[in-house]
């Protein structure tokens, strides 16, 4: 069975970064898109970034573009998400996410078309 696992949330002052993992055991990256949603109290799962696990440019919310990164590391079934100059705003609650995918399109970024979820990690920006 596939298993993500995130890690490195924790508690920041505003303009500061952290660094989210998530590690993706019995899953073959470069058949998945892997993401990184995050969710609100009350509110839906929204995706920030998504990548196509078999290589391709990264596509973001345009809450975080120019703030955020996601990289993931086929060698280590490790995917991270790098948070820079993080705002009060980016307080909740994120999640590591896959889907298989065999052409590389990872621009829908519905939560319902993510098949493999971790269990969140919270992330506070004061």
């Amino acid at each position: 069975d596939v298993q993500l696992v995130e890690s490195g949330g924790g508690s920041v002052q505003a303009g500061g970064s952290l660094r989210l993992s998530c590690v993706a055991d019995n899953l073959t990256f470069r058949h998945n898109c892997l993401a990184w949603f995050r969710q609100a109290p009350g509110k839906e799962r929204e995706a920030v970034a998504q990548v196509f696990g078999g290589g391709g440019t990264p596509n973001y919310a345009d809450s975080v573009k120019g703030r955020f990164a996601i990289s993931p590391d086929n060698g280590k079934n490790m995917v991270y998400l790098q948070m820079n100059s993080l705002k009060p705003e980016d307080t909740v609650t994120y999640y590591c996410a896959a889907r298989c995918e065999f052409y590389g399109n990872c621009d829908d970024g519905r939560a319902s078309g993510y098949t493999h979820w971790g269990q969140g990690t919270q992330v506070t920006v004061s």
